[in-house]
């Protein structure tokens, strides 16, 4: 008679979270992305409000820009926003319409609060280093 095979479940997703080397509330806010299902957020519109907004927006690096992307490592995506920032500041002023460059630097700042706690996941979490 053969004994039956014991196999070892995979081990979640959350538990390789908690083994991080981030601070709880980036734990926290790992959870939830993994909550709502990933990094491309299938099921955001199930979380509650207050989840959902703390999960997408990030004052440090509405604050910061480029800067708080560079003291989390994602170099890459700090460099091509800055980059693009510039080429359309630039742009702006070449046809005449330098009164807009400031909203410019309003609405990068905005996406750089909106994709900080995405991309520093894809970073830690996934391994994976994103250009955008």
């Amino acid at each position: 008679m053969s004994q039956p095979t014991t196999t070892v479940p995979p081990r979640a997703k959350a538990d390789s979270i908690a083994r991080l080397q981030v601070s709880e509330s980036w734990k926290r806010k790992f959870r939830l992305i993994e909550k709502a299902g990933g990094p491309d957020l299938p099921h955001f519109r199930d979380l509650p409000f207050g989840e959902r907004f703390g999960l997408t927006f990030n004052v440090l690096a509405l604050i910061l820009g480029p800067f708080y992307y560079l003291a989390k490592g994602l170099w890459r995506q700090a460099l091509f926003y800055f980059i693009i920032a510039v080429a359309l500041i630039l742009l702006l002023n070449a046809v005449g319409l330098g009164s807009f460059s400031r909203s410019i630097g309003y609405g990068l700042g905005v996406a750089y609060s909106f994709r900080a706690n995405i991309s520093y996941y894809k970073k830690i979490v996934l391994g994976d280093a994103p250009w955008l």
